[in-house]
């Protein structure tokens, strides 16, 4: 049983997981650090004065859990995409290089599609010969139709 698990745990996939978590955990340590020093004292700048932040106070004044700070939700957006971009540029791409000289497709991308004509649902995959919606034939791929010429 141990054994299995040993195995189970040495498997290729399970390490590149393993490494791909810790490097998102390093990079979102740094990604919250420049939202938290970087982004904040702009985005509460545009507030001006002296406010807590960007947004309105809902209560009593002072009152930090009647705050609503729009300002910190910014920030969570921008943080949200900077890690996302930083998460697909420097883990997604060099592992989906790696695999491809590998000889593996990963992520792959969705084929190309076409529009159902009787029901015209837009996601069939281009090879279809019959509607996965409403299960009319579908023309083939190289085939015209008469009303496609107008």
């Amino acid at each position: 049983m141990l054994k299995s698990f040993k195995g189970f745990l040495m498997r290729g996939d399970i390490v590149t997981v393993a490494v791909a978590l810790i490097i998102a955990l390093a990079f979102s340590t740094l990604i919250k650090a420049f939202t938290d020093f970087v982004i904040n004292p702009i985005v509460t700048r545009f507030q001006g004065g002296s406010s807590v932040g960007l947004g309105w106070q809902l209560g009593k004044s002072g009152n930090v859990a009647t705050y609503l700070n729009v300002g910190q939700f910014i920030s969570a957006v921008i943080y949200f995409i900077i890690f996302m971009a930083v998460v697909f540029f420097l883990i997604v791409l060099p592992y989906k290089s790696y695999q491809q000289r590998r000889g593996v497709s990963v992520f792959k991308e969705d084929g190309p599609e076409k529009t159902c004509p009787a029901c015209l649902s837009e996601d069939l995959p281009k090879a279809a010969s019959k509607c996965k919606y409403c299960g009319t034939d579908q023309p083939s791929p190289g085939a015209t139709t008469a009303g496609a010429s107008m």
